[in-house]
């Protein structure tokens, strides 16, 4: 698995959801699909898509609600949310927008259209994801050419630990729990444990650390681990 720019599809329409995952595979996106709000709640609670596209009409919590309450946690208040409905008079758009949505797709749309809309909203609110050059601070990471360098001198890393510094680097100074890296790195239809991340967190730092450079990994006691952007 890559670090691919991740979405999540809440679509209680089976046959719909089946379609846009293959169109956004098609395209180069990691897409995991949910067909209830609630469930939906509960998995954003603990990870957060790149993008989100989600059904007005859903059992459990209805779209609009969850759009709502969304915006109202911090961890979430920025995520870009696509909301796809198949009411398309002007005062349902302008309620389902004024709840938090920023954008608004009535069915039934056309998928390239739909396709089009998701890459430009990521440019927009999270260009990295798309980027063919991650940086973060000394550290270049070419996903292109699949090469790291720092300080323009290239390092040589192993396939895990190269999606491990790649996932890092679309975030920053996030501090990631090992839940979190063993699902964004490994995903969760793969099995390791906690350990497996600490092995290569412990590869990583001996790969990119070498000469006297200061270790851009930071070990959050109880919490997990983080990438800061040094020079």
């Amino acid at each position: 698995m890559s670090a691919k720019p991740r979405i999540m599809v809440v679509e209680d329409e089976e046959a719909l959801s089946i379609l846009l995952k293959y169109n956004l595979e098609a395209e180069g996106f990691e897409v995991e699909t949910v067909d209830r709000g609630d469930d939906a709640e509960d998995i954003l609670r603990e990870n957060q898509p790149d993008l989100l596209l989600l059904d007005w009409m859903l059992p459990g919590v209805s779209g609009i609600e969850l759009c709502r309450r969304l915006r109202a946690r911090r961890e979430t208040k920025d995520m870009p949310i696509i909301m796809l409905t198949a009411r398309g008079e002007e005062s349902e758009r302008i309620r389902g927008l004024s709840t938090g949505a920023d954008d608004y797709v009535v069915k039934p749309f056309s998928t390239p259209e739909l396709l089009a809309r998701v890459r430009a909203m990521l440019r927009r609110a999270k260009p990295e994801v798309l980027a063919d050059r991650l940086t973060a601070g000394d550290i270049q990471l070419d996903r292109e050419a699949h090469r790291v360098y720092r300080n323009d001198r290239e390092l040589k890393l192993g396939p895990t630990e190269y999606r491990l510094l790649e996932f890092f680097m679309l975030a920053p100074g996030r501090v990631f729990s090992r839940v979190q890296l063993l699902d964004g790195v490994w995903g969760d239809n793969i099995y390791v444990d906690d350990r497996t991340v600490d092995v290569h967190i412990g590869r990583l730092r001996k790969a990119i650390n070498i000469g006297r450079v200061k270790d851009p990994i930071r070990t959050v006691r109880g919490a997990g681990y983080a990438l800061e952007a040094v020079k």
